[in-house]
């Protein structure tokens, strides 16, 4: 009986609990159903069927700060990952990791809540690697089942995190001990248990098992032993139930809130409770809020809102069978005005609101009435009703005078009346009356607008009312008023205005402005002109004024017109005319018309056209006007006109402008045109124009100027070329000089002469002429000119012609070269051409030219007949190019290439030796050195830097071309090579002295003692996989190189590693590592100047080495215990070995698994299906990797449940029916699963007859799917689906039937994959919030 006590001892709630001052506390509690294990004889399994046991698992954190304030960079403990409850089977391993922040660095301890100390096996270190605390239990015990404590404190505080461990029974344990027990039970005869033990074994059984059970442990007093049950029930119900305070009765007003309240002690808190009104069950979920029932700690409330007279009656609580009751009065207040329903004054065009707020709410009408007729809802009037019910609205928008009147609301017996004044609107002038200024006898208006059209107007005048006069006219359109005056006078001045009135406003509205009445003046449409008119003709001078009214009077001179011969006034309307029958002189004058305000004037002239004497027309075409070339022509014509006309002279149709040759003199009543130095050009047809107002006349005649003639026409072609003969031929000149050409001279030159000579003459008749006095070989040009009786004409030329063969001009002059170079002067020599174009070269001319420029200047006057020559007036210190060009008797050849730019100025002296050189900078490669220009010489143009090894003798140039500056850094140089540097200033004037160092210098750095570099990003430590490459690469810096020693673990290393080296890097390289390989491992650096370490740590890891021998064992039906051989690596607790244990349904491919962290070589698989085929499998497991899978050889088929005792005959027992509709104890809940693990969907129900479960995915019916597990026992549902896949998200539904009815529930399935990291954390925040299993 001491282990069945235990058992039921076991199988209680278990709770713990702590509390701390803390800022944040929290707990998470979950439960799990497991079935006891199954014994076989007198074990709980063969008489409490169906029953559960409950696990609590507990997680609390607290956290207290000791100090008032925390320094800057300090801070309490507090946990940064936090622990996981555990729950695992008894045999196996746990461990608890927690990760701690805080400064300084918290010290970390472990305990157990209840007290007692930690088991023997437990150890507790610190993970160095991960940074984190574990606690690990290696074999666990019933007795290790407790809250375990994490507490982390420094000097400012301390965190306490508390976590629950649950350890199971492991079936298989408990398999062994029941067998030994059974095997000495067997030999024992078997003896009744006593009445006590008796009672204990059925008091957690159904009354329907008594009999068999008693009868199965041979107990015969079945009549008493039920009657003894009977009173220890009644005695735990009567203490099930305990009320401390009861309800109480409550009136309260209608329209509040009611509570009623009771204090209860229960020893049961999931016992049900329901609330009644009168007979009927409140159905608290279809009230809409109108009940709600709280609990705080052991009260226990009913909350009403709203009350009404129909919530009146008698409120009972039921709890077991225990009912308590109260009475709830509601007292209504009769209807009432609450606010003061006040008279409303609003402005016009407003929005009035009557608002009135009654006492309590109300389902009669309400109506609303103004000047006694019911007012309907509509654009115009608004009636709301507030949300409470109790206030009422009334808007009247957009307000008029026709609104004013009393307005009544009524509602059930009640009214009231107030009455609604309306404030009208002030007028305002939009746009008032302006000043305004007309002319007399003109239109004068004047208007404005007021912001209203039901308005009154009155018009005044200079306050005297003038509406009623019939002087003005007054006009009203809407809101505009306007008044017009005719005709205005200057009696009609004054000040106008508008006096406005309207209805129900007492007050008038005025606006003013003046009217100015100016005299009015006459201004001219139409002016007069000058006007000009031939003797005898009729003439009219006309003025257009703009008034019909005003009159006018004409003046001549001055002097009004009164009477005169031929002329006549006359005036129609506003035109008014001066007439004259026929002009004379006598007419001529200014006349001038003047009216009030206006004044024109105009000038009249008599004019005649202009004539010449026909007798001097006749003359002029008779004959021509002959001169000879340079005379002067005059030509003089008379003629008569009035005005005197304009004189234009033509010559062939083109107009004759006045210069220094021709002039054009003008008189009254004749024109001449003098030509001076007549040329043949000016001969041809002039015209005379004379041209006035009055009109135009003409005169013509012909002016002959006699010259030499014109050159020869055309092009000479050349009828013959020979050594002794030249033969050409041209044409007649185009202008004979006005007399007839009486022959031709024909002229001669060399083409390497300027003059000219005469060679012949030729008769006019002929064009041919033969030269038979020239030179073989010579070139010659002719010219030919007209000869009349005047004079020659000017030269017809020709082309270079040479007698016989030409003769070439000469080659280039090469290799020219200028030296003697002063400021002033320099001498240019060159070489004679290699071609002299056959004939001997005359001489050479000598062009220079500033560099730069494209004008070149011959320097020589006469042809130079040597190959040198000074050129002397030169401008110092500027460039010149010079180029020359070689004649003979051809002529000048081409010129020679120009030479190079040289400056006039004296010569250049060589700079002296180079200062201060030395050596500013040296690496392993290269020398810098820097110098100081030479003090005496000209400044230098560059450096020429020569460098030579120590052992060598010659010096070299370090660079091709001189160096610019001051400094050069000599590169390409062997390193910690000695070398010798001398350097000398260079310029135009030749080189300077060397200058040499006084002692070698080596290619290499300075010194510096070794160092690391800290920008290589240097590890401390590295964690590799066996098999990969095992690379420390460090960087430093060193001069002269430093001699690099590798050690590990303090010895030198040697063997399969590869150590690269160089000046300012070296590398350690494993191509393949094994754990052997780990340690610590230091680099060693060294020189003459210093030396410096650095250490690294190195831990290889490797791929655990699977278990071995596994085997299968079923010891109790639907459960297995794999039994194995541990890995090797499980000694090395660095690499966190551990295993996982997976099964398969021989019916899938897919591998399932059971558990991740399983530390010992025994595990039990629970949850085996009855009759199926199932295969295991085994893989070690660490922070690297899986090891090779360990299977089992062969499936294990789960055999089916068998009765325990099947040669026990009973008296069958016919159970009380009892029947009852399905329903659910505990529905299912949502899932969020990662893709590729399983779901186990489960939930508890009742129903009798045992209900038929039926799965549905969406609307399919599952029994038609594959892949899954379902089963049914003991008033539960599991579904298991293994290895989720997306298609399985969706929803799931569980049917139970039964003849008594159905029922449904349904949970949400969710599949996510591992890096959908924001689907989890929405997933993990709605975990927290509801009850979501992730």
């Amino acid at each position: 009986m001491s282990q069945m006590e235990q058992q039921m001892r076991r199988t209680m709630p278990m709770s713990s609990s702590s509390s701390s001052s803390s800022s944040f506390s929290s707990s998470i509690s979950s439960a799990r159903l497991r079935k006891v294990p199954q014994g076989l004889s007198k074990t709980l399994d063969d008489f409490l069927p169906g029953h559960t046991v409950q696990y609590n698992r507990q997680e609390t954190f607290s956290q207290v700060q000791k100090s008032p304030s925390l320094p800057e960079g300090e801070s309490v403990p507090d946990f940064e990952e936090k622990l996981r409850p555990i729950t695992a089977q008894e045999g196996a391993g746990a461990a608890f990791k927690a990760k701690v922040s805080g400064r300084p660095e918290p010290q970390v301890r472990w305990q157990r809540a209840s007290g007692a100390p930690l088991s023997e096996g437990t150890k507790f270190f610190y993970d160095d690697i991960n940074n984190q605390h574990i606690l690990k239990i290696k074999i666990l015990t019933l007795e290790d089942d407790d809250v375990y404590k994490c507490i982390a404190s420094n000097e400012h505080g301390e965190a306490i995190y508390s976590v629950s461990l649950i350890v199971t029974e492991n079936p298989a344990l408990d398999f062994k001990k029941k067998l030994k027990k059974c095997s000495v039970e067997k030999r024992e005869e078997k003896k009744p248990p006593t009445e006590e033990e008796m009672l204990k074994i059925l008091s957690g059984v159904e009354k329907k098992d008594y009999e068999r059970i008693c009868a199965e442990y041979g107990f015969t007093d079945f009549r008493g032993i039920l009657k003894r049950l009977k009173e220890m029930k009644k005695k735990v119900e009567v203490e099930v139930v305990r009320v401390l305070n009861p309800l109480e009765d409550i009136t309260a007003k209608a329209g509040s809130n009611v509570v009623f309240e009771t204090v209860l002690e229960l020893k049961d808190p999931n016992i049900r409770m329901q609330w009644f009104l009168g007979t009927e069950l409140l159905r608290l979920q279809y009230s809409h809020g109108k009940y709600e029932i709280k609990q705080m700690g052991t009260k226990h409330m009913l909350c009403i809102s709203n009350v009404g007279l129909g919530d009146k009656g008698t409120y009972s609580l039921q709890v077991g069978d225990k009912r308590q009751s109260a009475k709830l009065k509601v007292i209504d207040e009769p209807l009432k005005f609450l606010s003061e329903f006040k008279p409303e004054k609003v402005r016009e065009r407003q929005t009035a609101v009557f608002e009135v707020r009654l006492s309590k709410k109300t389902n009669a009408p309400l109506i609303w009435k103004v000047k006694g007729k019911e007012v309907k809802r509509d654009e115009k009037f608004d009636a709301s009703l507030s949300e409470d019910g109790l206030t009422y609205t009334l808007k009247i928008k957009d307000v008029k005078v026709s609104d004013t009147g009393d307005y009544t609301i009524s509602i059930g017996d009640i009214s009231a009346t107030v009455p609604l004044f309306i404030e009208r609107i002030p007028i305002a002038f939009t746009s008032p009356l302006k000043n305004v200024r007309a002319q007399e006898k003109g239109k004068a208006r004047l208007a404005c607008e007021m912001s209203s059209k039901d308005v009154h107007v009155r018009w005044l005048k200079d306050g005297s009312d003038i509406t009623a006069s019939t002087r003005y006219t007054f006009m009203r359109d809407g809101k505009r008023a306007e008044v017009v005056i005719e005709e205005c006078e200057q009696t009609d001045e004054g000040e106008y205005s508008v006096v406005c009135t309207q209805d129900n406003d007492w007050q008038e509205y005025v606006t003013s402005a003046g009217l100015g009445v100016d005299e009015r003046f006459a201004s001219v449409k139409s002016g007069m002109s000058d006007l000009q008119c031939p003797t005898g003709s009729p003439a009219e001078l006309c003025v257009v004024l703009d008034d019909e009214k005003v009159d006018g009077v004409w003046l001549k001179d001055g002097q009004e017109i009164t009477e005169q011969g031929g002329v006549q006034v006359v005036q129609q309307g506003a035109v008014h005319k001066l007439i004259f029958s026929g002009l004379t002189d006598a007419h001529e004058g200014k006349y001038t018309f003047r009216a009030k305000g206006v004044e024109n004037e105009a000038v009249l002239t008599v004019a005649d056209p202009p004539e010449i004497d026909s007798s001097v027309l006749d003359i002029l075409g008779s004959q021509p006007v002959r001169l000879k070339a340079g005379q002067t022509a005059t030509i003089k014509i008379p003629f008569k006109g009035k005005p005197p006309p304009k004189v234009t002279w033509y010559k062939d149709g083109v107009e004759m402008v006045e210069d220094e040759r021709m002039k054009v003199e003008r008189t009254s009543d004749s024109t001449t045109l003098v030509i001076y130095r007549c040329v043949r050009e000016d001969s041809g047809a002039v015209q005379l124009r004379l041209k006035s107002d009055c009109g135009t006349t003409t005169a013509h005649l012909q002016l002959q100027v006699i010259d030499h003639p014109k050159p020869p026409q055309g092009k000479v072609e050349f009828l013959e070329l020979s050594r002794k003969c030249i033969k050409m031929k041209w044409k007649h000149p185009r202008d004979n000089g006005g007399k007839e050409v009486t022959g031709f001279v024909m002229e001669r030159r060399e083409a390497s002469k300027k003059s000219w000579t005469r060679v012949g003459e030729v008769q006019s008749s002929l064009t041919v002429f033969s030269d038979d006095t020239v030179e073989a070989g010579q070139v010659y040009r002719y010219r030919i000119r007209a000869v009349n009786s005047e004079g020659m004409s000017e030269p017809l030329g020709t082309e270079e012609v040479c007698a016989g063969e030409p003769i070439e001009p000469p080659g280039t002059a090469f290799q020219l070269q200028v030296s003697g170079v002063t400021k002033d002067a320099m001498t240019v020599s060159w070489n004679p051409p290699g071609h002299d174009g056959g004939a001997p070269v005359l001489g050479y001319n000598l062009e220079r030219r500033k560099k730069g420029s494209n004008m070149w200047l011959q320097v020589n006057k006469e042809l130079i007949p040597d190959s040198k020559f000074v050129v002397d007036g030169l401008v110092a210190d500027v460039q010149y190019e010079f180029r020359v060009i070689s004649v003979n008797q051809a002529g000048s050849g081409s010129p020679s290439n120009f030479s190079n730019a040289v400056m006039a100025k004296d010569p250049i002296r060589a700079p002296s030796f180079v200062k201060n050189l030395l050596v500013s900078d040296s690496t392993n490669t290269s020398i810098s050195l820097s110098w100081t220009p030479p003090e005496q010489g000209d400044t230098p143009s560059g450096y020429i830097l020569e460098v030579r090894p120590e052992d060598a003798k010659e010096w070299k140039k370090s660079t091709k071309i001189p160096i610019a500056g001051t400094s050069f850094t000599v590169g390409g140089l062997q390193q910690r090579m000695k070398y010798h540097f001398r350097i000398r200033a260079v310029n135009e004037g030749g080189l300077g002295e060397p200058t040499e160092l006084s002692e070698g210098v080596f290619a290499m750095p300075p010194p510096v003692a070794p160092r690391f570099d800290l920008q290589g990003k240097m590890k401390s430590q590295m964690v590799v996989c066996a098999g990969s490459t095992l690379c420390l690469h460090l960087s430093f810096t060193a001069s002269p190189p430093p001699v690099v020693t590798w050690f590990k673990d303090g010895s030198i290393t040697s063997g399969r590693e590869v150590i690269t080296k160089s000046n300012n890097h070296s590398q350690f390289l494993l191509p393949s590592s094994q754990r052997s390989d780990s340690g610590e491992y230091r680099v060693h650096l060294k020189n003459d100047f210093g030396e410096a370490h650095h250490n690294v740590n190195v831990r290889v890891t490797d791929f655990p080495r699977p278990p071995k021998n596994l085997r299968l064992v079923e010891e109790v039906p639907g459960t297995v215990t794999l039994q194995w051989d541990h890995t090797p690596d499980l000694v090395e607790d660095n690499d966190r070995v551990h295993y996982v244990i997976l099964k398969r349904d021989s019916s899938t491919p897919s591998w399932f698994t059971m558990a991740e962290c399983v530390f010992s070589s025994k595990y039990t698989v629970t949850g085996l299906l009855p009759g199926r085929k199932y295969y295991f499998r085994v893989v070690a497991q660490n922070s690297i990797g899986d090891s090779d899978p360990l299977d089992s050889s062969e499936a294990l088929i789960i055999a089916r449940e068998r009765e325990c005792i099947s040669s026990l005959r009973l008296k069958e027992h016919a159970a009380l029916p009892r029947q009852a509709k399905p329903s659910f104890l505990l529905p299912l809940k949502d899932h969020a699963v990662h893709r590729g693990h399983d779901c186990t969907m489960s939930c508890a129900f009742q129903g009798m007859p045992t209900p038929q479960a039926s799965w549905y995915k969406g609307e399919s019916k599952m029994s038609d799917r594959n892949g899954f597990w379902q089963s049914t026992a003991n008033g539960v549902c599991t579904l298991v689906i293994p290895l989720c896949a997306v298609k399985d998200s969706g929803k799931y539904t569980l049917v139970l039937e039964n003849p008594l009815g159905t029922a449904k529930c349904s949970c949400s399935l969710v599949i996510f994959d591992k890096d959908d990291k924001n689907l989890l954390e929405s997933l993990t925040k709605q975990a927290n919030k509801e009850k979501l299993i992730v």
